[in-house]
């Protein structure tokens, strides 16, 4: 932990978190400051984490997609500047007006494949699309002609294949960038709810209901 002011709990919701989307939008996105990203799924602890690696890294619109219209009203408290419902089938219109027709240069997809042909349609020429999770299922439509016409690199990354001394190399450069802000608690996650070791099994039924905002930390 930076210091003493961070308890245990806060404490647990940021490894993981900081290091799958600093891996996601800086090493494998590649986001340069000015650019645009949308962040699919912006409102799990891992993309509420996701869009505030963004800003402080200089992007200069961050989007961000939730199905829930109360979870999309506290988006902005997490540097989203606009909050989208894929459950609308015009969204990535929304990406393309809001973006003068360009689309985003990155966009970290935690959906896949319900959203996979969307995020084509409104990732900018040259653009990456970096497949982090797969919520929204492990198969679907792909347009092939429209990932090569706008020349779109898609990224697949997972901790699962990854060697020690990946993560190892994940969680430097996690820190040499992040780490101030960390100390700063500039870097933060809501927790939604805390469960006693014991209860783990509630804590898993908490989590597949999909009504929790934010972490759920279970205490020893």
């Amino acid at each position: 932990m930076p210091d003493a002011n961070m308890g245990w709990v806060q404490a647990a919701t940021l490894p993981i978190a900081l290091q799958t989307m600093h891996d996601a939008v800086v090493t494998n996105g590649g986001l340069q400051r000015g650019e645009s990203i949308l962040i699919q799924g912006a409102s799990s602890g891992v993309g509420l984490m996701g869009m505030q690696i963004a800003k402080l890294m200089g992007a200069k619109q961050v989007l961000g997609t939730s199905r829930n219209p109360a979870w999309r009203a506290k988006l902005a408290e997490f540097g989203c500047d606009l909050a989208i419902d894929t459950g609308d089938a015009a969204w990535p219109d929304q990406v393309l007006a809001v973006t003068g027709g360009r689309g985003v240069e990155v966009i970290v997809d935690q959906v896949s494949a319900s959203v996979a042909n969307g995020n084509l349609k409104c990732c900018a020429i040259l653009g990456r699309i970096v497949n982090v999770g797969r919520l929204g299922g492990f198969t679907g439509e792909f347009d092939f002609d429209l990932h090569a016409a706008r020349r779109i690199r898609y990224i697949g990354v997972t901790f699962r294949t990854r060697s020690v001394e990946e993560v190892r190399e994940i969680v430097r450069r996690t820190r040499a960038d992040l780490w101030s802000a960390v100390e700063a608690g500039t870097l933060r996650l809501p927790i939604d709810r805390t469960f006693p070791l014991a209860e783990a099994p509630a804590a898993l039924a908490h989590m597949k209901a999909n009504q929790h905002f934010g972490k759920i930390v279970l205490e020893c």
